[in-house]
C-alpha cells in the first residue's frame, strides 16, 4: 500500500513540475502591452541643435555636418527619430508623418510633406 501511494505521488509531483515548466515557457513568449500604434502626426523636421527654431536652410547645413535629424510638433516639443534616413530630404520642411512613438522615439513609416 505504501510502495502505490509513493508512486501515485511521485507522479503527481511530475506532472506538476510539467505544467509549471509549461506555464513559464508561455510567459516568455508573451506579447509586449506596451507595443507602440502606428500614428499621424504633425510637424517641421529639424536638427538636433537648432531644435524647435526651425531654419530649412540651418538644418540643411547641420544634415551635413553630421547632426540627427529630429521632428516638431505644433506645441514645438521636440522628438528624435530612430530611422534618420527617412527624413534626409525633408530638412526644414512641414511635414505630415505616420509612424510609431515608442518611448519617445519616433519610428517613420512614411513621410510626405504637409499640404499648403
Amino acid at each position: 500500500m505504501k510502495k502505490v501511494l509513493s508512486t501515485v505521488l511521485l507522479i503527481g509531483l511530475l506532472f506538476s513540475m510539467a505544467a509549471a515548466k509549461t506555464n513559464a515557457k508561455k510567459d516568455t513568449k508573451a506579447p509586449s502591452a506596451a507595443a507602440a500604434k502606428s500614428q499621424d502626426f504633425d510637424g517641421w523636421v529639424s536638427d538636433e541643435k537648432c531644435g524647435a527654431k526651425v531654419d530649412a536652410e540651418c538644418s540643411k547645413k547641420c544634415q551635413a555636418a553630421g547632426a540627427k535629424m529630429v521632428f516638431v510638433t505644433p506645441e514645438r516639443a521636440v522628438i528624435p527619430v530612430a530611422n534618420q534616413e527617412t527624413l534626409k530630404n525633408f530638412a526644414g520642411q512641414h511635414v505630415n508623418i505616420k509612424g510609431k512613438l515608442d518611448n519617445g522615439v519616433l519610428s517613420v513609416d512614411s513621410v510626405k510633406p504637409a499640404a499648403k
